[in-house]
Protein backbone atom coordinates (compact mmCIF):
# COMPACT_ATOMS: atom_id res chain seq x y z
CA UNK A 1 0.00 0.00 0.00
CA UNK A 2 1.49 3.53 -0.98
CA UNK A 3 1.93 5.77 2.00
CA UNK A 4 -0.84 8.64 0.53
CA UNK A 5 -3.40 5.38 0.61
CA UNK A 6 -2.05 4.38 3.88
CA UNK A 7 -2.40 7.80 5.71
CA UNK A 8 -5.69 8.14 3.81
CA UNK A 9 -6.77 5.18 5.32
CA UNK A 10 -5.67 5.94 8.90
CA UNK A 11 -7.23 9.24 9.04
CA UNK A 12 -10.67 8.05 7.83
CA UNK A 13 -10.60 4.88 10.44
CA UNK A 14 -9.54 7.73 13.20
CA UNK A 15 -12.57 9.87 12.13
CA UNK A 16 -14.58 7.13 12.68
CA UNK A 17 -14.13 7.28 16.65
CA UNK A 18 -16.31 9.91 18.09
CA UNK A 19 -14.53 11.64 20.68
CA UNK A 20 -10.68 10.78 20.03
CA UNK A 21 -9.99 11.65 16.31
CA UNK A 22 -7.13 14.21 15.34
CA UNK A 23 -9.70 16.46 13.34
CA UNK A 24 -13.21 16.45 13.75
CA UNK A 25 -14.14 16.17 10.25
CA UNK A 26 -18.27 16.52 10.74
CA UNK A 27 -17.18 20.15 11.32
CA UNK A 28 -16.37 20.67 7.89
CA UNK A 29 -19.87 18.72 6.47
CA UNK A 30 -21.08 21.40 4.56
CA UNK A 31 -17.88 21.67 2.10
CA UNK A 32 -17.00 17.98 1.85
CA UNK A 33 -19.32 14.84 2.07
CA UNK A 34 -18.76 11.78 4.17
CA UNK A 35 -18.45 8.37 3.08
CA UNK A 36 -18.63 5.07 5.37
CA UNK A 37 -16.19 3.53 4.40
CA UNK A 38 -12.26 2.64 4.98
CA UNK A 39 -11.15 1.99 1.57
CA UNK A 40 -11.62 4.80 -0.30
CA UNK A 41 -8.46 6.18 -2.54
CA UNK A 42 -9.11 10.21 -3.40
CA UNK A 43 -11.95 11.56 -0.77
CA UNK A 44 -10.10 11.25 2.59
CA UNK A 45 -7.18 12.83 1.35
CA UNK A 46 -9.51 16.20 0.72
CA UNK A 47 -10.92 15.96 3.85
CA UNK A 48 -7.31 15.50 5.32
CA UNK A 49 -6.37 18.67 2.92
CA UNK A 50 -9.39 20.78 4.20
CA UNK A 51 -8.63 19.76 8.03
CA UNK A 52 -4.60 20.91 7.62
CA UNK A 53 -5.54 24.10 5.40
CA UNK A 54 -8.02 24.67 8.24
CA UNK A 55 -5.76 24.75 11.16
CA UNK A 56 -8.83 23.47 13.49
CA UNK A 57 -9.05 21.50 16.65
CA UNK A 58 -10.94 18.14 17.10
CA UNK A 59 -13.73 19.29 19.70
CA UNK A 60 -14.05 21.96 22.38
CA UNK A 61 -11.56 22.49 25.04
CA UNK A 62 -12.64 22.38 27.85
CA UNK A 63 -11.28 23.42 32.35
CA UNK A 64 -12.35 21.24 35.11
CA UNK A 65 -12.20 21.16 38.87
CA UNK A 66 -10.24 19.39 40.91
CA UNK A 67 -13.49 17.12 41.25
CA UNK A 68 -14.14 16.56 37.51
CA UNK A 69 -16.73 19.87 36.94
CA UNK A 70 -16.41 21.26 33.59
CA UNK A 71 -16.62 25.18 34.01
CA UNK A 72 -15.41 26.60 31.17
CA UNK A 73 -15.51 25.57 27.64
CA UNK A 74 -14.10 26.98 24.02
CA UNK A 75 -12.93 25.95 20.95
CA UNK A 76 -14.75 24.35 17.94
CA UNK A 77 -17.72 21.85 18.59
CA UNK A 78 -19.40 22.04 15.67
CA UNK A 79 -22.59 20.43 14.77
CA UNK A 80 -23.12 17.22 12.96
CA UNK A 81 -25.29 16.46 10.06
CA UNK A 82 -25.79 13.77 7.55
CA UNK A 83 -26.47 15.22 3.74
CA UNK A 84 -25.14 18.21 4.24
CA UNK A 85 -25.43 19.04 0.70
CA UNK A 86 -29.19 20.30 1.63
CA UNK A 87 -27.77 23.04 3.43
CA UNK A 88 -26.09 24.75 0.36
CA UNK A 89 -27.45 28.04 -1.58
CA UNK A 90 -28.59 26.40 -4.55
CA UNK A 91 -29.47 29.43 -6.65
CA UNK A 92 -27.50 32.23 -8.00
CA UNK A 93 -29.12 35.55 -6.55
CA UNK A 94 -29.17 34.49 -3.16
CA UNK A 95 -25.44 33.09 -3.74
CA UNK A 96 -24.89 36.54 -4.45
CA UNK A 97 -26.63 38.16 -1.56
CA UNK A 98 -24.55 35.98 1.96
CA UNK A 99 -26.91 33.24 1.14
CA UNK A 100 -30.11 35.09 2.39
CA UNK A 101 -33.73 33.93 1.64
CA UNK A 102 -36.08 33.89 4.39
CA UNK A 103 -38.14 37.44 3.24
CA UNK A 104 -35.86 38.17 0.30
CA UNK A 105 -37.98 39.20 -2.85
CA UNK A 106 -40.18 36.11 -4.21
CA UNK A 107 -38.32 34.05 -7.02
CA UNK A 108 -38.61 30.65 -8.34
CA UNK A 109 -36.44 29.43 -6.15
CA UNK A 110 -38.24 30.39 -3.01
CA UNK A 111 -38.82 26.77 -2.12
CA UNK A 112 -35.22 26.53 -0.98
CA UNK A 113 -35.44 29.48 1.64
CA UNK A 114 -39.11 30.05 2.39
CA UNK A 115 -42.21 28.11 0.37
CA UNK A 116 -44.60 30.59 1.46
CA UNK A 117 -43.37 33.82 -0.41
CA UNK A 118 -44.70 32.08 -3.78
CA UNK A 119 -48.31 33.85 -3.67
CA UNK A 120 -46.54 37.42 -3.37
CA UNK A 121 -44.54 36.63 -7.00
CA UNK A 122 -45.98 39.66 -8.66
CA UNK A 123 -47.31 39.95 -11.99
CA UNK A 124 -45.95 36.45 -12.71
CA UNK A 125 -47.78 33.40 -13.26
CA UNK A 126 -45.64 30.75 -13.54
CA UNK A 127 -41.82 30.69 -13.71
CA UNK A 128 -38.63 27.65 -13.61
CA UNK A 129 -35.21 28.53 -12.66
CA UNK A 130 -32.04 26.22 -13.69
CA UNK A 131 -28.57 26.64 -11.38
CA UNK A 132 -25.32 25.05 -11.62
CA UNK A 133 -22.83 25.42 -8.93
CA UNK A 134 -18.95 23.60 -9.36
CA UNK A 135 -18.82 22.98 -5.72
CA UNK A 136 -15.23 23.20 -3.94
CA UNK A 137 -13.33 24.11 -7.25
CA UNK A 138 -10.19 24.45 -4.93
CA UNK A 139 -10.20 20.89 -3.64
CA UNK A 140 -11.54 18.89 -6.85
CA UNK A 141 -13.59 19.99 -10.46
CA UNK A 142 -15.96 17.41 -10.51
CA UNK A 143 -17.94 18.33 -7.36
CA UNK A 144 -20.94 20.02 -8.52
CA UNK A 145 -24.46 20.72 -7.52
CA UNK A 146 -27.11 21.14 -9.94
CA UNK A 147 -30.71 22.76 -8.66
CA UNK A 148 -34.08 23.09 -10.86
CA UNK A 149 -37.08 25.07 -9.35
CA UNK A 150 -40.21 25.90 -10.47
CA UNK A 151 -43.81 27.36 -9.30
CA UNK A 152 -47.60 28.37 -10.89
CA UNK A 153 -49.86 30.35 -9.64
CA UNK A 154 -53.23 29.21 -10.23
CA UNK A 155 -54.55 32.82 -8.51
CA UNK A 156 -53.74 35.69 -6.76
CA UNK A 157 -53.74 33.86 -3.39
CA UNK A 158 -52.14 30.44 -4.04
CA UNK A 159 -49.63 28.74 -5.79
CA UNK A 160 -47.52 25.43 -6.24
CA UNK A 161 -43.89 24.70 -6.39
CA UNK A 162 -41.06 21.67 -6.59
CA UNK A 163 -37.25 22.09 -7.12
CA UNK A 164 -35.28 19.21 -7.51
CA UNK A 165 -31.19 19.48 -6.75
CA UNK A 166 -28.80 16.80 -7.38
CA UNK A 167 -24.71 16.72 -6.01
CA UNK A 168 -22.62 15.25 -7.77
CA UNK A 169 -19.26 14.46 -6.03
CA UNK A 170 -16.62 13.15 -8.66
CA UNK A 171 -15.39 9.93 -9.09
CA UNK A 172 -13.75 7.27 -6.15
CA UNK A 173 -11.62 4.28 -6.30
CA UNK A 174 -12.61 1.50 -3.52
CA UNK A 175 -10.19 -0.51 -3.08
CA UNK A 176 -9.28 -3.71 -0.66
CA UNK A 177 -6.85 -3.57 2.55
CA UNK A 178 -3.99 -4.50 -0.24
CA UNK A 179 -4.67 -1.60 -1.86
CA UNK A 180 -6.13 -3.06 -5.18
CA UNK A 181 -8.73 -1.26 -7.20
CA UNK A 182 -11.79 -3.26 -6.49
CA UNK A 183 -15.00 -1.00 -8.09
CA UNK A 184 -15.28 2.75 -8.94
CA UNK A 185 -17.99 5.02 -8.52
CA UNK A 186 -19.16 8.25 -8.24
CA UNK A 187 -21.04 9.37 -5.12
CA UNK A 188 -24.29 11.47 -5.46
CA UNK A 189 -27.26 12.87 -3.42
CA UNK A 190 -30.63 14.15 -4.68
CA UNK A 191 -33.47 15.62 -3.11
CA UNK A 192 -37.06 16.40 -4.84
CA UNK A 193 -40.07 18.27 -3.13
CA UNK A 194 -42.86 19.63 -3.93
CA UNK A 195 -44.73 22.58 -2.31
CA UNK A 196 -48.08 24.41 -1.84
CA UNK A 197 -48.61 27.97 -0.27
CA UNK A 198 -51.76 30.22 0.33
CA UNK A 199 -51.90 33.67 0.97
CA UNK A 200 -54.33 34.23 4.11
CA UNK A 201 -54.86 37.98 3.68
CA UNK A 202 -53.26 41.17 1.94
CA UNK A 203 -49.81 41.06 3.57
CA UNK A 204 -49.58 37.37 5.10
CA UNK A 205 -49.13 33.92 3.43
CA UNK A 206 -48.02 30.34 4.55
CA UNK A 207 -46.47 27.14 3.13
CA UNK A 208 -45.60 23.54 3.29
CA UNK A 209 -42.94 21.55 1.23
CA UNK A 210 -42.88 17.79 0.86
CA UNK A 211 -39.36 16.60 0.52
CA UNK A 212 -37.89 13.05 -0.37
CA UNK A 213 -33.72 12.92 -0.26
CA UNK A 214 -31.53 10.04 -1.28
CA UNK A 215 -27.80 9.69 -0.93
CA UNK A 216 -25.69 6.62 -2.54
CA UNK A 217 -22.01 7.86 -1.30
CA UNK A 218 -20.60 3.88 -2.07
CA UNK A 219 -23.22 2.08 -4.49
CA UNK A 220 -23.62 -0.68 -2.24
CA UNK A 221 -19.94 -1.13 -2.03
CA UNK A 222 -19.11 -3.85 0.91
CA UNK A 223 -15.97 -5.37 2.38
CA UNK A 224 -15.10 -7.63 5.12
CA UNK A 225 -15.09 -4.93 7.09
CA UNK A 226 -17.99 -2.62 6.48
CA UNK A 227 -21.55 -2.93 4.55
CA UNK A 228 -23.12 0.18 2.88
CA UNK A 229 -26.37 0.95 1.25
CA UNK A 230 -27.67 3.86 0.13
CA UNK A 231 -29.25 6.24 2.58
CA UNK A 232 -32.98 7.51 2.13
CA UNK A 233 -35.37 10.19 4.34
CA UNK A 234 -38.47 12.26 4.07
CA UNK A 235 -38.58 15.67 5.20
CA UNK A 236 -41.06 18.83 5.07
CA UNK A 237 -40.42 22.49 5.18
CA UNK A 238 -43.22 24.66 6.47
CA UNK A 239 -43.18 28.73 6.51
CA UNK A 240 -44.77 32.07 7.35
CA UNK A 241 -43.99 35.37 4.91
CA UNK A 242 -45.29 38.55 6.01
CA UNK A 243 -45.05 41.48 3.07
CA UNK A 244 -47.00 45.28 3.64
CA UNK A 245 -45.59 48.64 2.40
CA UNK A 246 -44.63 51.50 4.61
CA UNK A 247 -44.37 54.70 4.36
CA UNK A 248 -40.60 56.02 4.85
CA UNK A 249 -40.58 59.82 4.21
CA UNK A 250 -39.82 61.06 1.04
CA UNK A 251 -39.34 57.79 -0.35
CA UNK A 252 -42.29 57.35 -2.66
CA UNK A 253 -42.28 53.42 -1.96
CA UNK A 254 -41.07 51.01 0.48
CA UNK A 255 -42.16 47.81 1.55
CA UNK A 256 -41.13 45.18 4.57
CA UNK A 257 -40.91 41.54 4.39
CA UNK A 258 -40.29 39.12 7.67
CA UNK A 259 -39.80 35.45 6.72
CA UNK A 260 -39.86 32.48 8.88
CA UNK A 261 -39.41 29.24 7.41
CA UNK A 262 -38.01 25.70 9.51
CA UNK A 263 -36.71 23.43 6.85
CA UNK A 264 -35.39 19.66 6.46
CA UNK A 265 -37.85 18.71 9.55
CA UNK A 266 -37.67 15.11 9.42
CA UNK A 267 -36.64 11.62 10.37
CA UNK A 268 -32.81 10.82 10.77
CA UNK A 269 -30.64 8.86 8.21
CA UNK A 270 -28.39 6.13 8.11
CA UNK A 271 -26.36 4.55 5.73
CA UNK A 272 -26.69 0.72 7.20
CA UNK A 273 -28.71 -0.81 9.82
CA UNK A 274 -25.89 -1.50 12.47
CA UNK A 275 -25.23 2.23 12.39
CA UNK A 276 -25.80 5.47 14.28
CA UNK A 277 -28.86 7.30 12.44
CA UNK A 278 -27.77 10.78 11.53
CA UNK A 279 -29.59 14.06 12.11
CA UNK A 280 -30.44 15.79 8.95
CA UNK A 281 -29.84 19.74 8.94
CA UNK A 282 -32.83 20.90 10.07
CA UNK A 283 -32.76 24.58 9.65
CA UNK A 284 -34.51 27.38 11.61
CA UNK A 285 -34.60 30.36 9.55
CA UNK A 286 -35.90 34.10 10.58
CA UNK A 287 -35.98 36.92 7.55
CA UNK A 288 -36.37 40.44 6.72
CA UNK A 289 -35.98 43.10 4.00
CA UNK A 290 -36.77 46.64 2.83
CA UNK A 291 -37.16 47.21 -0.30
CA UNK A 292 -36.98 50.79 -1.30
CA UNK A 293 -38.12 52.18 -4.94
CA UNK A 294 -35.85 55.47 -4.72
CA UNK A 295 -37.22 57.10 -8.14
CA UNK A 296 -38.91 55.76 -11.00
CA UNK A 297 -35.58 53.35 -12.62
CA UNK A 298 -33.69 53.06 -9.01
CA UNK A 299 -34.72 50.17 -6.08
CA UNK A 300 -32.48 49.08 -3.32
CA UNK A 301 -33.84 46.12 -0.99
CA UNK A 302 -31.23 45.36 2.21
CA UNK A 303 -32.18 41.63 3.48
CA UNK A 304 -30.85 40.19 6.75
CA UNK A 305 -30.98 36.59 7.76
CA UNK A 306 -30.60 34.06 10.82
CA UNK A 307 -30.04 30.90 11.00
CA UNK A 308 -30.05 27.92 13.25
CA UNK A 309 -29.63 24.62 12.97
CA UNK A 310 -32.13 22.54 15.23
CA UNK A 311 -30.05 19.82 15.73
CA UNK A 312 -28.23 18.84 19.36
CA UNK A 313 -24.82 20.02 20.19
CA UNK A 314 -22.23 17.41 21.08
CA UNK A 315 -21.24 17.03 24.41
CA UNK A 316 -18.16 16.77 26.19
CA UNK A 317 -17.12 14.06 27.53
CA UNK A 318 -13.59 12.13 28.82
CA UNK A 319 -10.86 11.21 26.79
CA UNK A 320 -12.11 7.51 26.64
CA UNK A 321 -15.54 8.99 25.32
CA UNK A 322 -17.13 6.91 27.89
CA UNK A 323 -18.57 9.63 30.30
CA UNK A 324 -20.16 12.80 29.56
CA UNK A 325 -18.84 15.88 31.40
CA UNK A 326 -21.06 18.44 30.19
CA UNK A 327 -23.84 19.44 27.58
CA UNK A 328 -26.44 16.64 26.86
CA UNK A 329 -26.36 13.09 25.02
CA UNK A 330 -27.35 13.97 21.63
CA UNK A 331 -28.05 10.64 20.34
CA UNK A 332 -31.72 11.42 21.01
CA UNK A 333 -34.79 11.11 18.16
CA UNK A 334 -35.36 13.56 15.44
CA UNK A 335 -38.40 15.61 17.87
CA UNK A 336 -36.52 15.80 20.63
CA UNK A 337 -33.17 17.12 18.93
CA UNK A 338 -35.09 19.84 17.29
CA UNK A 339 -36.45 20.43 21.30
CA UNK A 340 -32.85 19.81 22.37
CA UNK A 341 -31.18 22.16 19.84
CA UNK A 342 -32.18 25.42 21.91
CA UNK A 343 -30.79 24.48 24.95
CA UNK A 344 -28.23 21.21 25.49
CA UNK A 345 -24.62 23.44 24.40
CA UNK A 346 -21.92 22.65 26.74
CA UNK A 347 -21.09 26.06 27.06
CA UNK A 348 -24.60 26.88 28.20
CA UNK A 349 -26.12 30.22 26.53
CA UNK A 350 -23.34 31.47 25.06
CA UNK A 351 -22.60 28.54 22.81
CA UNK A 352 -26.10 28.36 21.69
CA UNK A 353 -25.90 31.80 20.67
CA UNK A 354 -22.22 31.26 18.93
CA UNK A 355 -24.68 28.25 16.58
CA UNK A 356 -26.92 31.56 15.12
CA UNK A 357 -25.11 32.41 11.88
CA UNK A 358 -25.81 36.09 10.18
CA UNK A 359 -26.55 36.73 6.31
CA UNK A 360 -26.69 40.35 4.86
CA UNK A 361 -27.32 41.29 1.53
CA UNK A 362 -27.98 43.87 -0.51
CA UNK A 363 -29.60 44.33 -4.34
CA UNK A 364 -29.78 47.26 -6.55
CA UNK A 365 -31.60 47.41 -9.57
CA UNK A 366 -31.69 49.84 -12.65
CA UNK A 367 -35.34 49.42 -14.40
CA UNK A 368 -35.90 46.34 -12.85
CA UNK A 369 -33.89 45.18 -15.24
CA UNK A 370 -29.93 45.00 -14.20
CA UNK A 371 -28.55 44.03 -10.90
CA UNK A 372 -25.82 44.54 -8.62
CA UNK A 373 -25.42 42.47 -5.65
CA UNK A 374 -23.12 41.89 -2.79
CA UNK A 375 -23.79 40.21 0.97
CA UNK A 376 -21.84 39.01 3.77
CA UNK A 377 -22.23 35.66 5.63
CA UNK A 378 -20.94 34.90 9.06
CA UNK A 379 -20.15 31.75 11.85
CA UNK A 380 -18.57 31.56 14.55
CA UNK A 381 -15.27 30.29 14.58
CA UNK A 382 -15.79 27.69 16.88
CA UNK A 383 -19.07 26.28 14.75
CA UNK A 384 -17.47 26.22 11.59
CA UNK A 385 -15.18 27.99 8.75
CA UNK A 386 -17.94 29.46 6.97
CA UNK A 387 -17.12 33.26 6.94
CA UNK A 388 -17.21 34.88 3.17
CA UNK A 389 -18.14 37.68 1.13
CA UNK A 390 -20.24 37.08 -1.92
CA UNK A 391 -20.69 39.56 -4.92
CA UNK A 392 -23.48 38.66 -8.06
CA UNK A 393 -25.21 40.28 -11.16
CA UNK A 394 -28.43 39.64 -12.74
CA UNK A 395 -30.33 40.39 -15.95
CA UNK A 396 -33.75 40.31 -17.08
CA UNK A 397 -35.21 40.49 -20.71
CA UNK A 398 -38.69 39.69 -21.77
CA UNK A 399 -38.78 36.77 -20.27
CA UNK A 400 -35.40 35.39 -18.97
CA UNK A 401 -33.27 36.08 -16.32
CA UNK A 402 -29.61 35.36 -15.89
CA UNK A 403 -27.74 35.43 -12.49
CA UNK A 404 -24.32 35.19 -11.34
CA UNK A 405 -22.60 34.94 -8.55
CA UNK A 406 -19.15 34.66 -6.55
CA UNK A 407 -18.07 33.51 -3.27
CA UNK A 408 -14.56 35.18 -1.54
CA UNK A 409 -13.98 33.51 1.70
CA UNK A 410 -12.03 35.85 4.46
CA UNK A 411 -9.65 33.41 5.02
CA UNK A 412 -8.28 33.84 1.42
CA UNK A 413 -7.61 31.22 -1.57
CA UNK A 414 -6.45 28.87 1.32
CA UNK A 415 -10.46 28.29 1.69
CA UNK A 416 -11.47 25.24 -0.20
CA UNK A 417 -14.60 27.50 -0.65
CA UNK A 418 -12.44 30.25 -2.77
CA UNK A 419 -13.71 31.15 -6.65
CA UNK A 420 -17.33 29.43 -5.88
CA UNK A 421 -19.42 30.47 -8.73
CA UNK A 422 -22.81 29.96 -9.46
CA UNK A 423 -24.95 30.57 -12.83
CA UNK A 424 -28.62 30.61 -13.17
CA UNK A 425 -30.71 30.74 -15.99
CA UNK A 426 -34.70 31.35 -15.78
CA UNK A 427 -37.66 31.99 -17.20
CA UNK A 428 -40.86 33.80 -15.55
CA UNK A 429 -44.19 33.99 -17.48
CA UNK A 430 -46.90 36.32 -17.13
CA UNK A 431 -50.52 35.63 -16.87
CA UNK A 432 -52.79 36.65 -19.51
CA UNK A 433 -54.53 38.87 -17.23
CA UNK A 434 -51.33 41.00 -16.98
CA UNK A 435 -50.37 41.09 -20.50
CA UNK A 436 -53.94 42.68 -21.17
CA UNK A 437 -53.47 45.38 -18.04
CA UNK A 438 -50.36 46.18 -19.91
CA UNK A 439 -51.72 46.39 -23.39
CA UNK A 440 -54.61 49.01 -21.93
CA UNK A 441 -57.19 45.71 -22.72
CA UNK A 442 -59.95 44.82 -20.56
Amino acid sequence: MDSAHRYSKNLWSSNNNRHNSPFNMRAFAIFVPRFHSRFMHRTPLLIAALALALHVPARAQHTTTTDGRVIDVNGLNALRVALPFLSIAPDTRAGGLGDIGGASEPDANSQHWNVAKYPFIKDKQYGVSLTYTPWLKNLDNSIGLYYLAGYYRFDDLQAISASMRYFTMGEIIFTNAQGQAMKQFTPHEFALDVGYSRRFSDYISGGLAFRYIRSDLTGGYTNDQSSNSAGQTYAADMGMYFQRPISLGSIPQAEYALGVSITNLGAKLSYSDDRRKEFIPTNLRIGNRLSLNLDEYNSVALNIDLNKLLVPTPGIYNNRGDTLLAGYNDDVSAPMGVIQSFYDAPGGFKEELKEIMLSMGAEYWYSKQFAVRAGYHYQHSDKGPNKYFTVGAGLRYNVFVIDFSYLIPTIGNNSPLANTVRFSLGLDFESAKTKKSKRGLK
